[in-house]
């Protein structure tokens, strides 16, 4: 069994053997020092920062090795629970490859996952994105090693390679999905920010509340808007999120909570268009304002927008016209600047954003603006930064919230999933579950990057 799920490990080891570092395949030039500060760790090797760039760290001169290398395997990075035990150690698995988890005695450089204690409780004043390492998510990595399988151009594959370097939120949209992935991440990102002695953080987004995105076929959850499914989200959902975020509390982490729920309440006010409309947004600051006082401790850092949506940042072709059905606001930035202004008169006293930019870098084929499945032309947007233009201090940050390659909705209209906006003309085909990998789809995002990879 080792054997057989370790082929692309070996694969990545000769090709490292052949590199004078194993950043030059990826393009990346080699940092100057083994002894450089890591600021992210993935299945190639440590990564640092020089000249304002990724470099990746040569190998130290020391004789110390994981225990697992010298049997061809890599040491567990991300992972600590154990799925085979044989005579030289445990084993576990990440990225589809075997790898050792590293004995209490040693780290091997690449953080201790025995040592995740957690320090003293963080605080947070300002933007939550500042001065920051952005946790790269295992699992995407694993994705992109995936789609990278079944590229053959070269160009495409060295983009693809580059969006392994790049963070983007971790999506707890069941309590199955929550249960594996929130501790784990969790104590992950602990690792790395005591290795690093940076604050590292991680971006979660909190998606399974009953009757989630109303009647959407494609992305509605697996619990319903009743006595019973409210008490599982209680007691089996948001309560565990809470006791997991307690016992963490040394290391930075913002909750992106609920995009379908409130928002979509909102854009159906009197049976009204969406918030990007003078008079909606007016009304919706009434509603945020009201929803977030009856809340304890009654308060936010701020907002997102543009979820898993495609709107560009900023667009001067785009007009108050028929094109956009007469939109104020037709692309981010100009929405922004309206909804910061009404929100703070509606007494809302902390309006900050963070815009998804995962997959807005050009304008894509959609006919109309409601268009939001799978289309057509899309590109991967502004990168994750934070604070990232000058003159708006209540933009946090630029961060990519939906991963691109995950597909929005299924087109095949016999599914019983099957929302018919995947199956419109700019909806791309043929498409797989919501969710589920888009190979095409993630390739034309690499190739219409704006700013290219």
């Amino acid at each position: 069994m080792k054997a057989s799920i370790a082929l692309s490990a070996a694969a990545v080891l000769a090709a490292k053997v052949s590199a004078d570092c194993f950043s030059s395949r990826l393009g990346f030039p080699c940092c100057s020092s083994s002894s450089a500060e890591v600021w992210y760790t993935d299945s190639d090797g440590k990564w640092g920062v020089e000249n304002d760039g990724w470099c990746g760290i040569p190998e130290a001169p020391s004789p110390a090795q994981c225990w697992s290398e010298a049997q061809g395997y890599p040491c567990c990075k991300f992972t600590s629970d154990v799925v085979f035990t044989d005579n030289d150690g445990n084993w576990g698995v990440e990225n589809g490859n075997w790898c050792g988890i590293q004995k209490k005695n040693g780290n091997n450089g690449n953080g201790n996952l025995d040592d995740v204690t957690p320090d003293n409780q963080i605080t947070l004043n300002g933007n939550p994105f500042a001065n920051k390492i952005f946790y790269i998510n295992p699992y995407y990595v694993e994705e992109v090693d995936g789609a990278i399988a079944q590229m053959t151009d070269a160009s495409l594959i060295s983009k693809a390679e580059k969006m392994k370097t790049f963070s983007n939120a971790i999506w707890l949209d069941s309590i199955k999905n929550m249960q594996s992935w929130l501790e784990p991440n969790l104590k992950g990102a602990l690792a790395q920010q005591k290795s690093a002695r940076k604050e590292v953080l991680t971006v979660f987004v909190v998606y399974d509340l009953p009757g989630r995105d109303c009647h959407a076929l494609a992305s509605n959850g697996e619990l319903l808007a009743n006595e019973g499914d409210w008490a599982r989200y209680k007691s089996e959902y948001i309560d565990v999120i809470e006791e997991k975020l307690r016992t963490y509390k040394s290391q930075p982490v913002v909750l992106i909570v609920e995009p379908d729920s409130l928002a979509n309440m909102v854009t159906n006010l009197d049976s009204t268009p969406a918030c990007r409309w003078d008079d909606n947004r007016q009304k919706a600051g009434k509603v945020y304002s009201k929803v977030i006082q009856s809340g304890a401790p009654g308060k936010v850092r701020g907002f997102t927008d543009n979820v898993a949506n495609y709107t560009p940042w900023e667009d001067p072709t785009l007009s108050r016209g028929p094109e956009t059905e007469w939109n104020p606001c037709p692309d981010e930035k100009r929405y922004l600047e309206a909804i910061h202004k009404d929100f703070t008169a509606a007494g809302i006293p902390s309006v900050y954003f963070v815009c998804d930019t995962s997959r807005n870098g050009k304008k894509v084929d959609r006919k109309h603006p409601g268009e939001w499945c799978n289309q057509t032309g899309v590109g991967i947007g502004a990168r994750p930064q934070a604070s990232p233009i000058s003159g708006m201090p209540y933009l946090d940050a630029f961060y990519w919230i939906k991963p691109l390659g995950e597909s929005d909705g299924t087109s095949d209209t016999s599914a019983a999933r099957f929302d018919g906006y995947c199956g419109h003309e700019t909806a791309m085909k043929p498409a797989p579950e919501a969710g589920q990998w888009f190979q095409k789809h993630f390739e034309q995002g690499l190739k219409n990057a704006n700013p290219p990879l």
